[in-house]
C-alpha cells in the first residue's frame, strides 16, 4: 500500500487515541489522531489519502454525521466505525451510510488491523482505478464526433461494414476513422480498446 496513506483515528477518549496510535505505529502504519470529528474536518486539506477509524458516539458531531459531511464534500476515504456494547444498530446504520466495516469495543488488535489494511488496500485500488478512468476519459475527449460513433460501433461488436451502413459512409472511411481511434486511444489491439472503454473508462 502507498506510503502516503494515513490512518486517521477519531475518538474523544484520549486513552483510546493513545493506545490506537501506539498499536498502529507499531504495526508500521502512519497514524494521526483527532480528538473530535470537528477537529478532523478542520484538518481535511492534509487528510486526503488513507482511511478513517472513528468512534460512532462522540459529542458535537457523531460518526454518522461525520460520514454525511464526508459524502457531501465528496471525500472518498473509507470509514471504519468503532462501537461500544449495545451500539450494533448504530453500526448497521453507519454501514448503510457507507462505512466499510465496524469494530465492537473492546476489540481484538488483529481484527482491527486486518480491517484497516483491507480498507487501505481497497482505497488504493479505487484511487488507481479512478486515475485510469480519468486517463481513458481524457483520450475519449480527443475523439471527434464521427470517431466516437465509430468507437461506439466497435465496442458494440459491429464489423466495419455494418458501422459503415449505420453511419452512411464507406467501409474504407470507417477503416480510416478506426485507425484514428486506435491512435488517439493509444490501443494496440481491438480487444485492448474494448477493455479500455468498458472496464477502465466505464463509458461508451
Amino acid at each position: 500500500m502507498p506510503n502516503s496513506q494515513v490512518v486517521h483515528v477519531i475518538d474523544d477518549d484520549v486513552d483510546v487515541r493513545q493506545s490506537l496510535a501506539f498499536l498502529l505505529s507499531t504495526a508500521g502504519l502512519a497514524v494521526r489522531v483527532h480528538e473530535s470529528a470537528v477537529a478532523f474536518l478542520a484538518a481535511l486539506p492534509n487528510a486526503q489519502d488513507g482511511c478513517i477509524v472513528t468512534d460512532v458516539r462522540m459529542p458535537d458531531m457523531d460518526g454518522l454525521e461525520l460520514q454525511r459531511r464526508l459524502r457531501a464534500n465528496k471525500i472518498g476515504l473509507p470509514v471504519i466505525v468503532m462501537t461500544g456494547h449495545g451500539d450494533v444498530a448504530l453500526a448497521v446504520e453507519a454501514m448503510k451510510a457507507g462505512a466499510v466495516d465496524f469494530i465492537e469495543k473492546p476489540f481484538d488488535d488483529e481484527v482491527l488491523l486486518g480491517a484497516i489494511r483491507s480498507a487501505l488496500e481497497r482505497h488504493a485500488r479505487n484511487a488507481e482505478n479512478e486515475g485510469r478512468r480519468a486517463d481513458v476519459q481524457g483520450r475519449l475527449d480527443l475523439l471527434s464526433e464521427r470517431e466516437r460513433e465509430v468507437l461506439d460501433g466497435l465496442v458494440a461488436g459491429k464489423p466495419n461494414k455494418i458501422i459503415a451502413y449505420d453511419l452512411g459512409i464507406s467501409a474504407r472511411t470507417v477503416e480510416v476513422y478506426r485507425a484514428n481511434v486506435m491512435t488517439k486511444m493509444q490501443a494496440d489491439s481491438l480487444s485492448e480498446l474494448v477493455r479500455m472503454v468498458l472496464l477502465d473508462g466505464g463509458v461508451t
